[in-house]
């Protein structure tokens, strides 16, 4: 009977749901053309409308954000995003301009989403925002900028013809054509990302690889998991298992850090390695503070690092060192890192990390980001070997140089230790992926082709079993390195 009414009771807001979706629709479809950044062209004039909808709590920049609504570990959540047809169709051709004709690759790469990370050409631009709307637990948030996001994975997936693309969400974008959406938040948060899970048929890496980073006590992201609808003209259309994740340029920095003021870094290029000679403005990319030309933190990094007593004098190497970098953070980052192996980010890749500098200390501090990759051997040779044995110093100095420091390698090894004993211990991830596994398999099985990185419903199950395998192999590899 229980069973019964909750389905006649999901049947019920469905219906309602969709009424007010094809309300909104039959007011606001048009025929108007757009510019490059997504704002109506023409005669067509959709600035008068009213936010029925706002509250304090839900709407407003003077809410706390509400990491209990937005980032609920028991529950998938849905989210439906409302563009009209004129500009899904913008989006669509600036992605055709950037990445060429959607499908080109051909399915190339071993299946969907079976492309090789890194390996393709990165756009120098990101795809262009245009306002839509979203809805969530029945309510309207309204002209929220949306765009595509990623890199080669955006590409990869774009090339493979597979529509299940990630998003980002940006609740204020529009607000100078908009002036009814001031300061619009999503409970508290501006800015979200709804990652694709892409290269991860168990669609659970993100969360978890996120879940290990925080539980080891290092600034990260929340992510919880959403299945996203979108309806750009002929309904709402199922696009598959998301994970959302809280963006560090905005409620990261925010929560995490008593001052959210210092410089906040994301690098990306030769620069992001540190290497010898490899300084670069450009290509440490200011995600805050655009308008001041002061590099002088990270190129203080770079000096210390190289200083010639790391040599000669290593107590005075290491206390040059740690005026300007949180080596404590980067050594337990490393740790779990390299226990959990997340190959696509410093030590094999020039990106997917940022720099923080705390104000509190005046260091900067190390922030992971984008785990879709992690939890696995992975790819560009393997993630890096417990002792590093594969990773080049003159390539990945911050590795290299701090591990071949007896004092930084027994705080290294320290910090193994306590990953696989807490964050990474075996019960607790084999428990968390049975959680999360059981929570997302029946939205997961259901995606659709055109929409899904499986190639059918029993390589989700498959998944999930290799990285129950992968955590145990892992607590065997730390007990041979630390004997």
């Amino acid at each position: 009977m229980n069973k019964i009414k909750k389905s006649l009771n999901v049947l019920f807001v469905t219906l309602v749901f969709s009424a007010l979706l094809m309300t909104f629709n039959s007011c606001n479809s048009d025929d108007s053309e757009i510019d490059e950044e997504g704002e109506v062209v023409g005669e067509i004039d959709d600035t008068d409308f009213e936010t029925t909808d706002w509250t304090t709590e839900t709407h407003s920049k003077d809410a706390d954000p509400n990491f209990d609504e937005v980032f609920e570990d028991n529950a998938v959540k849905r989210l439906d995003i409302v563009i009209t047809e004129a500009r899904w169709q913008n989006m669509l051709d600036d992605m055709t301009e950037t990445y060429g004709t959607f499908g080109s690759a051909g399915g190339q790469g071993g299946g969907p989403g079976g492309g090789q990370t890194g390996d393709l050409t990165e756009a120098d631009e990101n795809p262009i925002f245009v306002p839509a709307e979203v809805f969530y637990n029945g309510m309207e948030w309204y002209r929220v900028g949306v765009r595509f996001k990623g890199n080669s994975s955006l590409q990869s997936s774009w090339g493979n013809g597979i529509l299940k693309l990630s998003l980002k969400l940006d609740f204020d974008e529009f607000e100078d054509d908009y002036p009814q959406i001031d300061n619009q938040r999503f409970y508290g948060f501006k800015k979200l990302s709804l990652k694709n899970n892409y290269n991860d048929k168990s669609m659970l890496r993100e969360k978890v690889a996120g879940d290990v980073f925080r539980n080891a006590g290092l600034v990260g992201s929340h992510t919880a998991f959403y299945t996203l609808y979108v309806d750009h003209g002929d309904g709402p259309q199922y696009f598959g298992v998301y994970t959302m994740v809280e963006e560090v340029d905005d409620t990261v920095l925010d929560e995490q850090f008593s001052d959210d003021d210092g410089n906040l870094y994301k690098p990306d290029g030769e620069a992001a390695s540190f290497a010898l000679g490899s300084y670069n403005e450009d290509e440490y990319v200011k995600k805050n503070n655009e308008d001041q030309a002061d590099f002088s933190d990270v190129q203080r990094l770079l000096d210390a690092l190289h200083d010639d007593s790391r040599s000669t004098n290593a107590a005075t190497w290491r206390a040059n060192l740690e005026t300007i970098f949180d080596t404590d953070v980067f050594l337990k980052y490393l740790a779990a890192n390299t226990v959990i192996q997340n190959w696509d980010t410093y030590g094999k890749m020039t990106h997917n990390y940022f720099l923080y500098n705390n104000p509190d200390t005046n260091k900067l501090t190390w922030i992971p980001w984008d785990n879709n990759e992690a939890l696995q051997d992975g790819k560009r040779e393997s993630a890096a070997a417990l002792d590093f044995s594969n990773v080049s110093t003159s390539e990945w100095p911050l590795i290299g140089y701090l591990y071949q420091d007896p004092v930084y390698k027994d705080k290294y090894d320290t910090y193994v230790q306590e990953v696989v004993d807490g964050a990474f211990n075996v019960a607790t991830i084999e428990s968390q992926y049975s959680k999360y596994a059981a929570l997302i398999k029946p939205f997961a099985t259901a995606e659709i082709p055109g929409y899904t990185f499986l190639n059918n419903s029993s390589e989700f199950q498959m998944a999930v079993d290799q990285l129950n395998s992968h955590v145990t192999s892992r607590a065997t590899a730390v007990s041979n390195y630390l004997d």
